[in-house]
């Protein structure tokens, strides 16, 4: 991982059947769901607990590098990318353990970029200032 990179955090999954479309290997939607799981733990792990219901999806970037199988180990990665005034992109990588089908090692990598919207507003605002400061890394 980059040392220019934000807070990150990774976390090991296994391919479910329920993952994999009718060739056996995952599912587009599979990538996205280890994404935001991760993501979700990076928040948590960045006490920011009230992230998720303030921070709608605006554009999300997949590139598809790898096939991953049913029952294969999988590592999600999840680091703070960039942060804008009201914007947060993501980058993410997931990568494939050895198995009987594959080598292993990347099998999908992007950004996830989502917005600060207020509850209760109908458009974007800047970060509050506690929230900017965890995502850049800054401790409490």
């Amino acid at each position: 991982m980059a040392q220019d990179r934000g807070p990150s955090t990774s976390l090991d999954r296994t391919v479910e059947w329920v993952d994999t479309d009718a060739a056996g290997h995952q599912h587009n939607s599979a990538i996205l769901r280890w994404m935001e799981a991760a993501e979700a733990q990076l928040m948590r792990e960045l006490g920011l607990v009230d992230y998720f219901p303030l921070s709608p999806r605006v554009k999300q970037v997949v590139n598809f590098r790898d096939r991953l199988w049913f029952g294969q180990r999988i590592t999600a990665t999840v680091w703070v990318e960039r942060i804008g005034n009201a914007s947060l992109a993501l980058g993410f990588e997931i990568t494939g353990h050895p198995c009987d089908r594959s080598a292993g090692g990347l099998a999908a990598d992007g950004t996830v970029t989502t917005v600060h919207v207020p509850l209760g507003a109908e458009a974007s605002a800047p970060w509050p200032e506690p929230m900017r400061s965890r995502l850049a890394g800054d401790r409490p």
